[in-house]
């Protein structure tokens, strides 16, 4: 079989017990592969696993939802890679950033906000509005979910409305991802994350507590969904399934492409690039335990599922593993 060691190494999560559980789905050209097995929950009591559960995606919504959402307006010439930040928002005093600089992880936003996960939703968004941008402006990566937050934003001032909504509206419905949402209506069907004091066991309920606070206004996480839904928008993203009306085909090339200002060569739109045997592949993760792999060229792509956090978020073994599975997952894929 041809991924045998990348499904043993997702096997591994869950014998040497870093993960509860694991859902995945492997894309090989027209043909996938998905399974599901381990614990859904451990605290405070033990439950298996269930087919077709929605999971926490954290910042898989960055590139699900919010990406998507700005390449449309892009596309529809309602904004502009090089526009600045403070045409849209002007209370933010660095106009030197750009929707490029967002979107590429390069804004380099420094600051700190004290008690931030704590504060009100008013007093959140002002500070974030008051913190400035770095000297590595344009020139390295540094990975910040501020970036979406402020993309977030930035479309529901050009639209009039909430960008989950807009995620909603104009992203989840015409790709068709049917049962992604950002407000699950049966939280006994999504996977739970980590158990916070005072709020007990998070299920159905974002984890991300930036997100918790800015609710609608926050297109950084926040977005649920199943196993399916991310395989068939993998396929839109190999070439399998073609939406024309959402996004023109130069634009779906540019995914696949270096899009930072100071040329990185690790950074597309929203999602981390790579390469292997001389041509790309991106990928993303997820705080809560969740990745996307698509290698366009090689026609294969993978989505991993599991609820890293739970039962809480102090687990670092986790990141080695993961980091292993992806190299497996794409020497495997590359291989005839």
């Amino acid at each position: 079989m041809k991924y045998s060691d990348t499904i043993a190494k997702m096997h591994q999560f869950v014998n040497d017990q870093v993960v509860p559980g694991v859902t995945y789905g492997i894309i090989n050209n027209h043909s996938v592969t998905t399974s599901f097995f381990g614990n859904q929950e451990l605290i405070p009591e033990t439950l298996p696993l269930q087919q077709g559960e929605l999971y926490d995606l954290a910042s898989l919504t960055k590139v699900i939802g919010t990406t998507n959402l700005i390449l449309k307006l892009l596309a529809l010439g309602k904004l502009s890679l090089n526009d600045s930040i403070s045409k849209y928002l002007p209370e933010w005093q660095s106009s030197e950033v750009t929707i490029r600089h967002l979107l590429t992880h390069t804004s380099d936003i420094i600051g700190y906000i004290p008690n931030r996960n704590e504060l009100p939703k008013d007093q959140l968004t002002t500070a974030l509005l008051k913190l400035k941008s770095g000297p590595d402006l344009g020139k390295v990566v540094h990975y910040q979910d501020y970036n979406f937050i402020f993309l977030g934003w930035i479309a529901a001032k050009i639209m009039g409305e909430p960008v989950q909504q807009l995620i909603t509206e104009y992203v989840l419905r015409p790709l068709e991802l049917r049962q992604a949402t950002f407000r699950p209506q049966d939280p006994k069907k999504v996977v739970p994350t980590a158990i916070i004091p005072g709020k007990g066991l998070l299920r159905g309920t974002v984890h991300d507590p930036k997100t918790r606070i800015l609710g609608a206004d926050c297109g950084a996480a926040g977005l649920f969904a199943p196993l399916n839904d991310l395989l068939h928008f993998s396929k839109w993203l190999l070439g399998q399934l073609n939406y024309p009306n959402f996004l023109p085909d130069d634009w779906m090339n540019q995914f696949f492409m270096d899009q930072t200002p100071g040329h990185t060569k690790n950074r597309s739109f929203g999602w981390i690039l790579r390469t292997y045997d001389e041509h790309p592949y991106i990928l993303h993760t997820g705080y809560t335990g969740t990745l996307i792999v698509i290698d366009k060229v090689a026609q294969q792509s993978l989505v991993f599922l599991s609820n890293r956090v739970h039962p809480n978020a102090l687990n670092k073994a986790f990141f080695p593993y993961r980091s292993e599975l992806i190299r497996t997952f794409i020497r495997e894929a590359n291989q005839d």
